[in-house]
């Protein structure tokens, strides 16, 4: 059997959404955000397809999660960058010609 009792109105109000933003970050959170710092910094350095940097994964780190987050500040950066796997981790240089993956559909105008 179910209890009911009265309450007071304000366990209808909803949450404010502001309130977060005075949280402090977990320690993951500020991981992530560090990370995504460094390789902002990473895109601002790579000028020249002569540039290439190696990106050493740690224990923790999921080599899929960090390919993405790679990505992603490339493509805030407004660079298209060509991204390896190595030994230790990643290799990051500009995207070349020589760099592009020939996988996937063949172009419109190539014929066999």
């Amino acid at each position: 059997m179910v209890k009911i009792r009265k309450v007071d109105a304000s366990a209808m109000a909803r949450p404010n959404p502001t309130r977060g933003a005075a949280e402090e970050l977990t320690p993951a959170q500020r991981e992530r955000q560090q990370q995504q710092r460094q390789f902002t910094r990473l895109m601002d350095q790579l000028s020249d397809p002569e540039t290439v940097f190696e990106v050493r994964l740690g224990k923790e780190e999921k080599p899929v999660t960090v390919r993405q987050r790679i990505l992603k500040a490339a493509q805030e950066a407004g660079k298209e960058v060509a991204v390896r796997k190595s030994p230790n981790g990643f290799v990051v240089g500009l995207m070349t010609p020589e760099r592009r993956s020939n996988r996937g559909r063949k172009k419109a105008g190539a014929s066999t």
